[in-house]
């Protein structure tokens, strides 16, 4: 799989760690950045990250900050982009299984590096069901 991966500076750590994480499964990494801990505006990082994804380019994105949600936010104001904001396995599963969600934002000052790490895991082999759950999300999309 190709991941697109976009951060600030709160999620640069986390970031890092992640893409190593990905390169070691095997999965293809697009880094749009940060590249260090000093202060960025997060949506110069996080859009691009999403638009691979919704263009295409990537087939799953990853995003962080130090709570995710602004991250969030920004991705999902990307047309064709599904964003979940994750905090533990289970909503990182449902994420996939009911919403399709094609990008994950995870928060580095909410969860510990192991925990984020296994979100990742979860997140990238968990199938989405269809079914019922398809008619819904279709009707979201403007």
């Amino acid at each position: 799989m190709k991941i697109s991966l976009g951060s600030d500076h709160a999620g640069f750590r986390y970031k890092e760690k992640i893409k190593e994480l990905l390169l070691s499964l095997g999965h293809e990494v697009k880094d749009f950045g940060t590249s260090s801990e000093e202060p960025v505006d997060y949506p110069k990082f996080i859009r691009p990250a999403a638009e691979a994804v919704a263009s295409g380019e990537c087939d799953r994105g990853i995003v962080l900050g130090g709570s995710g949600n602004g991250e969030a936010i920004a991705a999902n104001k990307v047309r064709g982009v599904r964003c979940a904001l994750c905090w533990n396995e289970e909503t990182a599963r449902l994420s996939r299984q009911h919403n399709d969600a094609n990008v994950l934002s995870l928060g580095e000052r909410m969860i510990p590096e192991d925990l984020a790490l296994q979100i990742v895991r979860v997140w990238l082999t968990t199938d989405f069901e269809g079914g019922r759950h398809i008619q819904r999300i279709a009707q979201l999309e403007p």
